[in-house]
């Protein structure tokens, strides 16, 4: 790869200093070309090592080449419990990748598994906001390509397909929907069982964002159905959490008491607990239309810039530290610790979608570098001490997704150097014997027989479309957007159109809808604009920025 660089240079400079030598000027088309193969061929092998070892169980373990499924001898583990509900996670995960790389054949087949295999009537106890980004969400997606009259990524029909997976999502969401009853505040309990609904010893505190990121796929899925339970219970939910945040400050903490509304965790923070919280006030509006939600996500993201944010004003000008998003208390903001975690790092990838792409360029620099540092992202990284506070990475896909969205905004090449570092890292430290490992400790590179199946409908997705100029996604005319499991929903007129305005709480006075192409007139953020074309192939970040977050990381 570093012998096609650098035959095929041009178009920037050449000259100038490391910074520029390394990543300005044009990337060559046939190392676009073989990046875009070799991210497909992780997917494939990762793919085919679950099916080959793995399947019908959730998970495959890729050191000992073998499924895993709930832990149930002991119910307590919930890093395993939430997730894993014993319904072949990871092939329904990986559904609408699997149509995104175009390979149609495979996509049928495993349609036809899921649907002729598949069941939600389990004695598993799992966490409602997984088993809705995971499992409902990509059901949802993989229906909508199925039934595309367009049909861009190739024939992805199912020969007498009757909307099964509509109604698989339909009895999956039933099953959830016990989760939002005998809360006093409506937001919902964090588990559910799937057989007998909450469970008995169920607890009472939930994470913001586990409680506030279901309106996406429970909208989509009552504007399918012609029914508002699922969407009515979702804003519900929203809609408390935003009634519960401080007066002081407008923030939010990142653990509630749902019978009493007491914040049990106060921090607020962009990262695990609050993170796609923020991410579906966007996104909901994006596909909706319902003004509200963009409204909260407006006063939500002003009141993250005056109390997280840190550092010089503007990214590329000035003195100062670059910008920096910190965990604060909900009520003075007063900074609470000194580390961030390596889930925020969706965080620039958000600001792409409102336009402050300007802002999205500094934050990405600096997860990009904690990459360049240790090969991945330590699952929580300590600003001050420079080193690793929690040292594991699970092949997460957030630094990926960024980098996928400031590429689409920018162009700018600097973006395909920072996906080809970052696929050469996964290669080199996480390879397995039967695909792709969780890393026990970024520095040390010990591996963890686990591969979470977001590797294959999040890390391995971003990375092909990053290189994959060519993508239907990119140029089929269709508008779609990622939910925060990474799955590819429509933006459609059809999700616009409610037949049930009237009894959404709360909307009786405010049921306007605004047009797709009304977002940048409406949101505040003046940079809406590209990044203009002459600053294309020049660094997105002036070398002296870049230089000084290589040194607040330990690079230099």
């Amino acid at each position: 790869w570093g012998s096609l660089l650098r035959r095929g240079g041009g178009g920037g400079a050449v000259e100038g200093d490391e910074y520029e030598r390394r990543y300005s000027g044009a990337f060559p088309p046939q190392l676009r070309a073989r990046l875009r193969d070799a991210a497909r061929g992780m997917f494939v092998f990762g793919y085919d090592s679950y099916m080959q070892h793995a399947f019908p169980r959730d998970e495959l373990d890729p050191l000992h080449c073998r499924g895993r499924g709930p832990d149930r001898d002991d119910p307590s583990n919930l890093n395993i419990n939430d997730v894993l509900g014993n319904y072949s996670l990871t092939l329904i995960d990986a559904l609408d990748t699997l149509a995104v790389m175009g390979n149609s054949s495979e996509f049928q087949k495993a349609v036809k598994l899921v649907i002729d295999t598949v069941s939600f009537d389990k004695d598993s106890t799992v966490q409602v906001f997984e088993a809705t980004i995971r499992v409902l969400g990509s059901l949802l997606s993989a229906h909508i390509i199925i039934t595309d009259a367009k049909q861009p990524f190739g024939d992805m029909t199912i020969k007498d397909y009757d909307n099964e997976l509509l109604h698989m999502a339909h009895d999956l969401a039933v099953r959830l929907l016990p989760a939002f009853e005998n809360t006093k505040t409506g937001i919902p309990y964090p588990r559910v069982n799937l057989k007998k609904g909450v469970p008995p010893d169920s607890n009472n505190e939930t994470c913001t964002a586990g409680a506030g990121s279901l309106l996406v796929e429970f909208g989509i899925l009552s504007r399918l159905l012609g029914d508002s339970t699922f969407e009515w219970v979702a804003r519900r939910a929203v809609k408390a959490l935003w009634s519960l945040r401080s007066n002081n400050t407008g923030l939010l903490g990142n653990v509630v008491n749902i019978q009493t509304g007491h914040w049990v965790g106060k921090q607020s923070g962009l990262g695990a607990g609050s993170d796609s919280f923020y991410e579906y006030l966007l996104k909901s509006y994006i596909l909706f239309g319902e003004k509200e939600d963009l409204e909260m996500f407006n006063d939500a993201y002003q009141n993250i810039q005056n109390h997280l944010r840190r550092g010089r004003e503007a990214c590329n000008e000035g003195e100062g530290d670059p910008p920096l998003y910190v965990n604060v208390n909900m009520f003075t903001g007063q900074l609470m610790n000194t580390w961030i975690d390596s889930l925020q790092a969706f965080f620039p990838g958000l600001q792409v979608l409102i336009g402050d792409v300007e802002d999205a360029i500094c934050l990405h620099a600096f997860y990009y570098a904690i990459w360049k540092r240790y090969g991945a992202l330590p699952e929580r990284y300590n600003w001050q001490l420079q080193a690793p506070d929690v040292p594991f990475y699970p092949l997460r896909p957030e630094l990926v997704e960024s980098t996928y969205l400031l590429y689409q905004a920018t162009k700018n090449p600097f973006y395909l150097h920072v996906g080809m570092d970052i696929l050469q890292s996964l290669e080199k430290y996480t390879k397995a014997k039967c695909g792709y490992a969780t890393l026990h400790h970024v520095v040390e590179k010990t591996k963890e027989d686990r591969m979470e199946s977001f590797f294959l409908s999040e890390t391995c997705k971003y990375l092909y479309l990053l290189f994959d100029e060519e993508n239907p996604l990119h140029k089929s005319g269709n508008k779609y957007m990622f939910t925060t499991e990474g799955h590819i929903v429509s933006v459609d007129e059809r999700f616009r159109n409610s037949l049930w305005q009237d009894i959404l709480p709360g909307e009786e006075d405010s049921a306007e809808k605004i047009k797709p192409n009304e977002l940048k007139a409406v949101n505040f953020s003046s940079n809406c604009n590209r990044v203009p074309d002459e600053r294309r192939y020049l660094l997105p970040l002036k070398s002296n920025y870049m230089r000084q977050i290589d040194r607040m990381v330990g690079l230099i």
